[in-house]
């Protein structure tokens, strides 16, 4: 009497078998929309004009003088819509009908390329700011230095240097509530480790961030000398820049600012938001799918904005 056993009926088991859902990556979380102040009375064209005006001048005055007249400083602001940026893929006729996957993997296509683009747009926004700076200088506004590299040994950060971006946005008259950075995920690996965050000496039930963990939805627990932490792997990297004789050879631009709506750093307009466009190709014998957005975005408050310059090779130096 026979069986079915592997050995002998090995010709009807697939040797290779497949799941029936699809593996998607890890996408990061998208932070630098919540940060520019987007232009509304944009009506055409691709560039636009914001006229700015100085602070009033006081002068001495004695009895019977006559009043000095002076004009107020003017200035004007040029903002324009740099980037247009297409995300754009296919499916086959044949693939739709030969693959078992072709369903589900169609359905990415539009969600996908609406989050490529919006990764673009967040690396516009987080560039925007030390591209709207000097390279190679300390850009002083008020006698404060609005860009350094860390003093830290080999370039690593330090708690100075959150003290430093306090120090030029109170010189700035920067709101003192709602402030943040956005720090390089090397940048948060140290501030994990700095034993004055991380000493339980005077703690022995281990609060804080012992048993709550240094991160919430890529927010630090903690308030670092009065800024909200939050980590981003999209800042501008590959920085090679000496300021004030200290130098970065693998830099990152980490940034710290006032997140107060009435003075956000960054401008915006988006002449196009992401748009989708389908057709089916009947030459090609397949379907097209299309997403395009046209805006543009730049540093708009100087003053509000602080780059701390420092090197991401050394988390496992």
């Amino acid at each position: 009497m026979s069986g079915f056993q592997t050995n002998t009926t090995d010709h009807i088991i697939r040797s290779q078998v497949y799941s029936s859902s699809l593996k998607e990556i890890i996408e990061d979380e998208l932070m630098g929309m919540r940060y520019v102040e987007m232009l509304s009375d944009f009506p055409d064209g691709d560039t636009f004009n914001i006229p700015s005006v100085g602070q009033a001048e006081v002068l001495d005055y004695a009895e019977g003088q006559d009043i000095k007249y002076t004009a107020m400083d003017t200035g004007n602001f040029q903002f324009s819509i740099t980037d247009y940026k297409s995300s754009a893929t296919y499916i086959t006729e044949k693939m739709r009908q030969d693959s078992m996957w072709a369903p589900m993997v169609e359905s990415k296509f539009v969600p996908s390329q609406a989050r490529a683009i919006m990764a673009a747009i967040e690396n516009k926004i987080l560039s925007v700011g030390p591209d709207g700076q000097t390279a190679s200088d300390s850009n002083t506004i008020n006698d404060a230095k609005h860009r350094w590299v860390t003093g830290g040994t080999d370039q690593v950060v330090e708690l100075a240097d959150f003290a430093k971006a306090n120090y030029a946005l109170n010189k700035a008259n920067m709101p003192f509530g709602n402030r943040v950075a956005i720090v390089d995920p090397s940048v948060g690996f140290h501030l994990e480790t700095l034993t004055n965050l991380t000493n339980v000496s005077n703690n022995p039930m281990w609060e804080g961030i012992i048993t709550t963990g240094i991160y919430n939805d890529a927010k630090f627990v903690k308030n670092v000398y009065g800024f909200d932490v939050y980590v981003s792997n999209r800042l501008k990297k590959g920085i090679t820049e000496t300021i004030d004789s200290v130098s970065a050879g693998a830099g990152v631009a980490n940034l710290f600012f006032s997140a107060s709506s009435d003075v956000l750093p960054f401008l915006g307009a988006m002449r196009q938001a992401p748009k989708v466009d389908s057709s089916y190709n009947k030459d090609k014998q397949r379907e097209e799918y299309v997403t395009t957005a046209r805006y543009g975005f730049s540093l708009f408050r100087p003053e509000n904005l602080c780059v701390c310059i420092t090197d991401t090779d050394q988390v496992y130096a």
